[in-house]
């Protein structure tokens, strides 16, 4: 009995695992439950005479804390070292993670902020509820002038004087109120009108609005202005210009270009545009016999429809992971 259990001690001893496989053999040829070496010696242990068994029981669990001390040791040092040695290049790039990508409108909304901050624009916000005075009144809308009916309006808590805005004209206005010319100003945000949802509309988008005063401003700064845009989106199209009407530009017009891809073939109306109406540089404490300046708004969904070839405008808003996962941006 002392001669095997020497045997059991020194093939312990000299133990070294190579590969996992034979560490869970060594485990097994040990403490296996049913024919493991140490566990069939406690099971003879009984048959042992008495005066025998302490000794003994304790030579066997003194074997036992070697295999699991000699188990513990090579999985930790030999074994790990060993699978990470000749299985893992540290010099192998690791798997890039999926973080996303920016929204289309937001890309888009960084594009039109870098495009006019070249030019010597700076941008601000302002807020999405508005009252009536800055989204109507000091526009040159007045109270019951059937302008007003241009733009159907959300109006909140049944009080007609607060309401969402419908255009970001309102920045202008609160801008102008603080602030003295000479300016230029650019402001990006949601907009709201009470439309029915279609591919083509919705009730809320995003408007850029960019207005610019200072002494001696023109209609050819406005039209040299909106080319740039233009040409900084779409590159070299046909450009024109149509005399329109609103209520704080006189002369106003839209604009046009000429798109031709899978979707859109033909004239497309991109935008309003004008010179700032006096009556509205009055309203905000600008002496319009000195100043002068241009504004202009555009639909930011209108232009990404047309840039990135999507038919359905919906498509914007509903957060569809493949939709949104195709764009990419440097900003």
């Amino acid at each position: 009995m002392d001669k095997k259990m020497d045997e059991i001690k020194e093939e312990i001893k000299i133990f070294q695992a190579k590969k996992y496989e034979d560490l869970e053999k060594f485990r097994i040829k040990f403490l296996g439950k049913k024919k493991g070496i140490l566990t069939i010696l406690f099971k003879k242990l009984k048959t042992i005479p008495i005066y025998k068994r302490k000794l003994y029981g304790t030579i066997i669990n003194d074997l036992k804390k070697k295999v699991q001390e000699k188990i513990q040791m090579n999985h930790t040092k030999n074994f790990i070292k060993k699978e990470n040695t000749l299985n893992f290049d540290p010099t192998v790039p690791g798997k890039s993670i999926d973080i996303g990508s920016i929204h289309p409108i937001s890309i888009l909304k960084n594009r039109i902020i870098n495009i006019f901050r070249k030019i010597g624009f700076s941008y601000v916000e302002g807020p999405e509820i508005e009252n009536d005075w800055h989204n109507f009144t000091a526009l040159n809308f007045p109270i019951d002038h059937p302008s007003r009916d241009m733009q159907d309006t959300f109006f909140l808590h049944r009080n007609p004087d607060i309401l969402l805005r419908t255009h970001t004209s309102s920045v202008q206005i609160r801008y102008m109120k603080k602030h003295c010319p000479p300016f230029r100003i650019l402001s990006i945000g949601k907009v709201y009108r009470n439309e029915t949802i279609s591919s083509r509309s919705h009730f809320m988008f995003h408007q850029a609005e960019c207005f610019s005063i200072d002494r001696k401003v023109s209609f050819s700064d406005l039209k040299k202005t909106i080319q740039y845009l233009i040409k900084s989106l779409f590159g070299e199209v046909k450009i024109r210009f149509r005399p329109s009407y609103f209520p704080f530009t006189e002369p106003s017009a839209e604009v046009d270009i000429y798109f031709k891809n899978k979707n859109n073939r033909g004239w497309l109306e991109i935008m309003g545009c004008g010179m700032i109406d006096p009556k509205v540089l009055k309203n905000v404490n600008i002496d319009s016999e000195i100043y002068s300046g241009f504004a202009f708004g555009v639909g930011i969904e209108r232009i990404a429809i047309l840039i990135y070839q999507i038919n359905d405008i919906r498509l914007f808003f509903d957060n569809d992971i493949r939709f949104l996962r195709q764009f990419k941006s440097d900003f």
